[in-house]
Parts: C-alpha cells; sequence; structure tokens
C-alpha cells in the first residue's frame, strides 16, 4: 500500500469515516472507524496530513491527532461543501475534505487549546442563561399584565414586580397565581446568581490574560466583550488586515453582486 500523504476525516458521535490518498492523489484508503478505533489507526500511520470540518469537537481531535504527530487543519464546514461531488454521505463527506485540505487557496480554521475552549464555554453558558433569564421575565411580565400590573421595560423594573408576587398581602394577585408567579420570581433570582457567578470568573480569567486586558484598552470593549475575543479568535495573524477581522465577526455587510458594478 503507498504511503497516506493526506486524509480527510469525518467526524461524528459513534463512527467516524477516514478518506486517504497518496501523494499523486490515488486512494489509498476508505475507512470506517468507531471512536475507541481512532487513536490507534492513526498512531499506527506515519506523519501526514489531516483534514476535519470546524464541527463539534473538532478541536480536541486536531489536539489529539497533532500530539501523535500529524499535521491537522480545520475548515469551515461552508468552504468543504464545494468539493462533495455526489450525494451527501460520509464517505462522500471525507473525499470532500480530503480533497479540500489540499487546495492551496483554502482558508484554515486556528486550533483552540483547552484553556481557550474553556473561556468560550463560560459566555456561552452565560448566554444561556441570560436567555432563559429573559424568557422568564417576559413571562413573568405577561401574566402580570393580566391582572393589570405592568411596570416599565428594563430588568432592573422587574424587582417591583416580583415583590409583588412575594407579598402575601397584595390581594391584586389571586392566591392560585401567586404559587405559580413564585416559583417563576425564585427561579429569576436563582438565574441572577448565577450569572452573577460566571461574570466573577469571567473578570477573573480576564485579570489573569494579557491578551484580553490589551483588547480591554481599545476604548467601548471591557472585560466580557475581551475575553470572548481572545477566546474566539486566538490566532489574529490568520487574519490580513483588520477590516479582515471585521468582515470575520460579521461588522462589514456581506457582498452580493454580479459584477464589479
Amino acid at each position: 500500500m503507498s504511503e497516506i500523504t493526506a486524509i480527510g476525516l469525518d467526524l461524528a458521535k459513534h463512527v467516524f469515516q477516514a478518506h486517504g490518498v497518496d501523494e499523486a492523489g490515488t486512494v489509498v484508503v476508505r475507512k470506517r472507524l468507531r471512536r475507541s478505533q481512532v487513536l490507534t489507526f492513526f498512531a499506527g500511520l506515519s506523519p501526514c496530513l489531516i483534514g476535519m470540518e470546524a464541527c463539534a469537537t473538532a478541536h480536541h481531535w486536531a489536539r489529539e491527532l497533532s500530539a501523535l504527530g500529524h499535521e491537522v487543519r480545520l475548515m469551515p464546514a461552508q468552504y468543504v461543501k464545494a468539493y462533495v461531488k455526489r450525494n451527501k454521505n460520509d464517505a462522500a463527506d471525507a473525499e470532500a475534505i480530503c480533497e479540500a485540505v489540499m487546495r492551496p487557496s483554502m482558508r484554515f480554521v486556528a486550533v483552540k487549546t483547552t484553556e481557550q475552549q474553556s473561556a468560550l464555554m463560560m459566555h456561552r453558558a452565560r448566554d444561556l442563561l441570560i436567555r432563559q433569564r429573559t424568557m422568564l421575565v417576559n413571562a413573568l411580565r405577561g401574566h402580570l399584565a393580566e391582572f393589570g400590573l405592568v411596570e416599565a421595560r428594563g430588568l432592573h423594573k422587574v424587582a417591583g414586580l416580583i415583590a409583588i408576587v412575594m407579598d402575601d398581602a397584595d390581594e391584586r394577585v389571586p392566591d392560585l397565581a401567586r404559587q405559580v408567579l413564585k416559583v417563576m420570581a425564585e427561579e429569576i433570582d436563582e438565574l441572577q446568581r448565577r450569572i452573577a457567578a460566571i461574570d466573577a470568573v469571567v473578570l477573573a480569567w480576564h485579570k489573569s490574560s494579557p491578551v484580553s486586558q490589551r483588547l480591554a484598552s481599545v476604548p467601548g470593549i471591557g472585560p466580557i466583550i475581551a475575553t470572548a475575543i481572545a477566546a474566539t479568535a486566538p490566532d489574529p495573524s490568520v487574519f490580513r488586515s483588520g477590516r479582515e477581522f471585521a468582515a470575520w465577526l460579521g461588522l462589514v455587510p456581506r457582498q452580493s453582486a454580479t459584477g464589479g458594478a
């Protein structure tokens, strides 16, 4: 069997698909691998180029395979899609990944460290809790409005509504409704405490990160945004200019035109 020079690995929860080629581009291996077989299979190969889509668990596998001596490159899934030659399935996806990773014009995603992924997880958990709090606050406002109890907009104004709910002597809220609304009010208070706890963790990480502190020196950027950028964009050298980074963030309108007009 010819020596494998590049492999496209289609990631999954349980069964992975590998597609390998030699230096001439001839298909050398097509293999399905269970999760427990992945590291054993690649440990038995000579160092080669491995391409994967930057999807869930990709950074973990990139770190593991890099530790075995392979060169691992992650690519945005939308860039790989153009190389799928036939109906979408695991084998076709692995072949497309193998083809895409060898293209000289392909753009790659920097592999995140465990610390960077942990920092990013802080923000994702915080965002989830904030969305849950918003849902509960909106529901509480809507329910109390049915009894003519309305407060001004803003999270800080919800405290007045919660005080009404928790006051058993306030007869504007029926007892049956109060039993349910108390559960919602207590959940809002608990979410507030959990969000504050995560904010404290984010601030501590910000103080320990030189990159985050430099970002926070930019006017208009605080610890939350600084830590989010530091965790999301670990390697700024992949961007050729500030405008390209702004476009990656979504701050520059996407171009949609048929010509130069």
